[in-house]
This record gives structure tokens, C-alpha cells and sequence, in this order.
């Protein structure tokens, strides 16, 4: 069994990394106002950013789907790892060395099982690249240079070569401390009669990294006429390679691509360095699969759904190269970005045409690219007869739909009238009004089965109560089970101000203390509020707020409901346009205290009322006295403001 890792070790991999830094390696960020940064949230499909990080505080929070927490918490959930791989990947990304409690086994064997793959790739990587250089490898390195690409290329990209034996890689990895069980489950051996032997052999090889650079898998190219394997060899499905999640070159191309708002996709590892080699360094490549809606993902992350970014698919000119086109074509809507298509001339891939025509021949080539629904419209329209009637109408019936997906208005609407002379048609105005009629029909659907939870957070509970038909799926925030009746609005006017001194409490605490630890919870009056004002007290009160402060705040809290309000709250921006200081505090501190201030006395009042002039004189005293009492606090309240606090 593991050991556990040291306490003080798991605290300074928490403090050494950044938050912002973390997440800027999976998606794009942007000023949110406030100190905070924003971005497409990576947990769940959006159309506009409602993910935020406080730095500050080391804190994300998605108002759309309610996924929070601090960076562990980030990376556990987007990389599937578990505590301990994250705070080994964490401490590896830092330089920290970690201490092992409990120990019994050596560090080396500790650590978590991805851990270990991705330290077994990643020697694995740099076995090959040592490999590239050996005489066996020069079919290899005769490879490269035939297509352009020499030894500087070769070491940019960490191109290797595995040799043809049958376990070299396997006996160097076993001295490096690697079991056979772990080089199976990472798909660099495979079982045979005996032992393992080495899953590539023979081949040039490329080092397949995700979006962080961790190299997660490899592409094997065939060299030889006695290879019996397939042209090209890619890792198989593992703990650590799924290949519908990874875009090969992403690691070199996702700052390009965040900053220019372009991702330019090709087919294969040769045509992604010639692309980079000749200036164009968004290029990525799918690996062994078609690019499908998890590729999507990726690239929306980075281009931030702008809706002036570009995706540039490439293909070649042959009917399989348009197949690929028309498929890219139907996944176009999911992108705010608007997608091209560049046909690559004479059928050649951008690593033929970079060879022939040279760097500024392949800049050209994006550069002239056609937008994605025209080419898909010219190829709907060339497999009907427009010589007939019938077959104008059947491809107008075909083609009137794509046009009508076009998400630009003003684009749709020439895209229409250029379809009604592609086909020959004279009455223009049919064929817009054709197109028009699709559009709103599209977007009547749209909104009828689209059923958003609120963007702004999910405190905005529908009717119906909690778990009601109205309640936002998968909140895993909501009010603490309860006696069932009208749903909470937590920003509500009735609720907003004990939510803003709960922010204030959480990321201002030297504001509001030592006012707010003399706070009940009975002040709070919704009960995930209440719940909030617990867990500080529980954590030591706002007065005793210090570094970890918030990380104890959201340890006591007694379950993910809870732990989910507090991060939510600490990561929202106060809701004022000036910097917050005292003065608002005390605003706040004195609106919560006198709202509840003035329930009580509406209690009372009422217990009065039912007491009657029959009651027990000295009861009937104690609650009139009592009343005095607050009546006399709210006038104070009033006219002193915080200092009757």
C-alpha cells in the first residue's frame, strides 16, 4: 500500500503552485474584475465564461455547474488522478521533493499508478530520442531528412526511434525500477509466451503529449518493407492515452492559439512540423481517430468560444479529404468560432507541399483557406443533376439546411442568395425566404429543449423546492435538507446581504472581525448560509484568519454541499463598484443584524399578542421588557450605524 505523503510536504506543493498557472495550461484565461480571471469552464459545455479563479485566495469556481475548489482540486478532477498522484504531479511540476510516511516501501513505489506511466513515458521518450542517434536508426534519421526535417527538427519535436529487437525498452525500463505489470498497463510492452516485449520495434517515433506536456502515449511510423504492422502504430487505449482526448502538437501550439485565436487541424505527426517549421505554429493533428467533439473541447477552451476565432481544417483535395471535410462540417455549430477549409493542392499533405514549394507555400495554403459551409454546399450541390427541376429542388432540400446552420445572420443571408444562383434558381427570394424559415425553426427548437441552469450561479434555485423539477442538475450546493416548502432565491434581496457578509467574511476577514464572530447563526436565515457561518466558527472565527485560513474553512466544512457554498463564495466578487473597506463592512454587518433584530421583535410582538391582558403579570413583563430592549437597539442601529454593534 502507499505511503502517505507528509503533511507539511502536501502544504508547500498547496503554496509553491499558482492556481492561475494550473489552470492557464487547460484553458484560456481573462480579466474578470476584482483581482479574478475568467475562462470557458472546462467541466461542462458553455457559450460565454462563467469559470473563475481567485489567485488571491487559490480558489476556482464555475457559476454555471457549480465545480469548485482549490488547484489539487482542480487537477484531481480534470486529469481523473487521485490525491496523491496530484500532489506528486504537483510537487514534480515544482521541484518539491516529498517525504513518505508510514515507510515501509521505497518513494519510487508510492507513488500513484499514473504517476508511475507518466514517469515510465517519460523515460520511454528519452530512451528513444538516444536511440535516434544510433547506426541502426539511420533508415530513421534518412526518413526525416527526406522530408525536411533535420536533427534540430527532430530533437524540438522529441522524435525517437524504438529499436527492432524484441525488448530493449522493457529491460531499460526494468532497470529503472519499472515492473511488468506497469509497462503492460502503459502500453509500451505487451504480453508474449514468456515475458514482455517491447510494443514498437524498429519504428520512428513520436512522443504524443497532452495539453500539460506530459508525454502520455507515442506514434510509431513503419520503416521498413518487412514491418507486417500497419503503416502508423499508436498507443493503445490506457489509463493514460484515450486517443478522442488528445490533439498531438496541443502542448507547442496552445499559447499561439490562445493568442491568436486560430488552431489550424491536419492529419498526421510530419504535417504538424512542417506547419510549425514554416511559421504556422497553431497546427495540431488527431491521433489515429477522426476529430470528434472532445477535440472540440480542447480547442474551445483555448479560443474562449471569441467570435472572431478561426479553425482551419486541412485536408487533402481526393474523395476522402472531402469526406473528413464534411464531417468536420457537421460538428461546425459546436463552435462560436467560425471553422475554414484549406485544400491542400495536387493532393499533397502540408509536409509534401513544404518539401516542394517551401515554408511561405504552406502559410499560403491557410491563408487561402474557404469557409467550411460553402465547401460542404459546392459538394452537396455537385451530386445532383441541376439540369432537371427535380434535381435543383432535391438539392436545395439538401443544401437550404446547412445554410440555414450558418450562425453569422448576414453570412446566412448572402449565403442563401449564392445558393439560389449555384442552382439556377431565378426566384432568389424563395430560396432566402427557404433558408429564413429553417433558421427559426432551428432556433425554436433550441430554445425549447435547451434548459439551462441559471449562468450566474447556482444559488438562482427554480420552483419546486430542492431537487424539484426546477433545481439545476447536479448542484452539489444546495440548501441542507429541510422541512418542504417555497424554494430558496439565495439572491434574493431578502438574502443578498447575509450573502455579502459572508463574502466579506471569507476573502476580507480583517474587515468585518471581530464583529462577525459575535454573529449567530440564527442571523442567517437561509440554511446554507447558516451553514456557512458554522464552518468559519468551526475553522476559528474571521479574527483568527491567517494563510489557511480558507483551506480550514473549507476542511470543517461537514460535506460537499457546504465545502461548495464556502468556495463559491470566496471566489464571487463583492457586490460593489468601490474597493470595499470598513465603512462597507459595516454596512453590511449592520444590515444582517438589523433584519434580524427586527424579525425578533415581530416574534415577540406576536407572543404579546397572543398572551393577552390575562397572562401571567410577570411573563407579561419579562416579554414587554424584552421588546423595549430591541425596539431601543434598532433605533441605535439606525442612527449610530456599526458602532452599535
Amino acid at each position: 500500500m502507499a505511503g502517505r505523503i507528509n503533511d507539511d510536504d502536501v502544504k508547500a506543493v498547496r503554496d509553491a503552485v499558482p492556481i492561475d498557472a494550473v489552470v492557464s495550461e487547460y484553458l484560456q484565461l481573462r480579466n474578470a474584475g476584482g483581482g479574478n480571471l475568467k475562462g470557458l469552464c472546462p467541466f461542462h459545455d458553455e457559450k460565454s465564461p462563467s469559470f473563475q479563479i481567485s489567485p488571491s485566495k487559490g480558489l476556482y469556481y464555475c457559476f454555471g455547474c457549480q465545480e469548485g475548489g482549490d488547484t489539487v482540486d482542480f487537477v484531481m478532477k480534470i486529469d481523473h488522478l487521485s490525491f496523491s498522484e496530484t500532489i506528486e504531479r504537483l510537487a514534480s511540476q515544482a521541484g518539491i521533493t516529498l517525504r513518505y510516511e508510514q515507510g515501509s516501501a521505497t518513494p519510487g513505489r508510492q507513488q500513484g499508478e499514473r504517476t508511475r506511466l507518466v514517469e515510465a513515458h517519460r523515460a520511454a521518450a528519452q530512451f528513444y530520442v538516444e536511440q535516434l542517434d544510433s547506426p541502426e536508426a539511420e533508415i530513421g534519421r534518412k526518413f526525416l531528412a527526406e522530408r525536411g526535417f533535420d536533427q534540430a527538427a527532430a530533437q524540438h519535436f522529441g522524435v525517437g526511434y524504438s529499436p527492432a529487437g524484441w525488448d530493449h525498452l522493457v529491460r531499460f525500463l526494468r532497470g529503472r525500477g519499472f515492473t511488468d505489470q506497469e509497462l503492460i498497463l502503459s502500453g509500451l510492452a505487451q504480453e508474449s509466451r514468456r515475458n514482455p516485449i517491447d510494443r514498437f520495434r524498429g519504428r520512428l517515433m513520436w512522443p504524443i503529449r497532452d495539453i500539460t506536456g506530459e508525454v502520455v502515449g507515442f506514434g510509431a511510423r513503419k520503416l521498413r518493407d518487412d514491418d507486417n504492422g500497419p503503416k502508423y502504430l499508436n498507443t493503445p487505449e490506457t489509463p493514460l492515452y484515450k486517443k478522442s482526448h488528445v490533439l498531438y502538437g496541443i502542448d507547442l501550439a496552445k499559447k499561439d492559439i490562445a493568442k491568436t485565436s486560430r488552431a489550424v487541424v491536419v492529419e498526421g505527426y510530419t504535417d504538424v512540423m512542417a506547419c510549425h517549421l514554416a511559421g504556422v505554429t497553431t497546427a495540431i493533428a488527431t491521433c489515429g481517430t477522426s476529430f470528434g467533439g472532445d477535440h472540440i473541447k480542447i480547442l474551445r477552451r483555448l479560443l474562449m468560444d471569441n467570435s472572431g476565432a478561426e479553425v482551419v481544417f486541412t485536408f487533402d483535395g481526393d474523395a476522402a479529404g472531402q469526406k473528413a471535410a464534411l464531417r468536420a462540417f457537421e460538428d461546425d455549430q459546436k463552435f462560436a468560432a467560425e471553422t475554414y477549409i484549406a485544400i491542400t493542392p495536387g493532393g499533397m499533405d502540408p509536409c509534401d507541399l513544404r518539401l516542394a514549394q517551401g515554408d511561405d507555400a504552406v502559410k499560403a495554403l491557410v491563408e487561402s483557406r474557404t469557409q467550411l459551409f460553402e465547401f460542404a454546399i459546392r459538394q452537396i450541390i455537385a451530386r445532383h443533376n441541376l439540369d432537371t427541376a427535380v434535381g435543383r429542388a432535391a438539392a436545395l432540400d439538401e443544401a437550404a439546411p446547412v445554410v440555414a446552420g450558418i450562425k453569422n445572420s448576414s453570412i446566412q443571408h448572402e449565403s442563401a442568395v449564392h445558393l439560389a444562383g449555384l442552382l439556377g434558381i431565378l426566384d432568389t427570394q424563395f430560396v432566402v425566404q427557404r433558408v429564413s424559415q429553417l433558421a427559426r425553426w432551428a432556433r425554436d427548437r433550441g430554445r425549447g429543449g435547451d434548459q439551462r441552469p441559471d449562468q450566474r450561479g447556482r444559488a438562482q434555485h427554480r420552483p419546486g423546492g430542492p431537487g424539484g423539477p426546477g433545481a439545476p442538475q447536479g448542484s452539489g450546493a444546495q440548501a441542507p435538507a429541510g422541512p418542504r416548502g417555497p424554494a430558496l432565491n439565495l439572491r434574493s434581496p431578502a438574502h443578498r446581504v447575509e450573502r455579502e457578509l459572508l463574502k466579506l467574511a471569507l476573502q476580507r476577514p480583517e474587515l468585518v472581525s471581530p464583529a462577525f464572530d459575535a454573529y449567530g447563526e440564527d442571523e442567517f436565515t437561509a440554511p446554507p448560509y447558516a451553514a456557512v457561518r458554522r464552518a468559519v466558527e468551526d475553522a476559528g472565527g474571521a479574527e483568527r484568519a491567517d494563510a489557511d485560513y480558507l483551506r480550514r474553512v473549507r476542511e470543517v466544512a461537514p460535506d460537499d454541499t457546504v465545502r461548495a457554498m464556502v468556495t463559491e463564495l470566496a471566489v464571487e466578487p463583492l457586490h460593489t463598484r468601490r474597493e470595499a473597506d470598513e465603512a462597507y463592512a459595516g454596512e453590511q454587518l449592520v444590515r444582517v443584524r438589523q433584519a434580524a433584530v427586527n424579525h425578533r421583535i415581530r416574534e415577540v410582538q406576536g407572543t404579546l399578542q397572543r398572551l393577552g391582558q390575562h397572562a401571567d403579570p410577570a411573563h407579561l413583563a419579562a416579554v414587554q421588557n424584552e421588546l423595549w430592549v430591541l425596539q431601543q437597539y434598532a433605533v441605535s442601529l439606525q442612527t449610530q450605524g456599526a458602532a452599535a454593534l
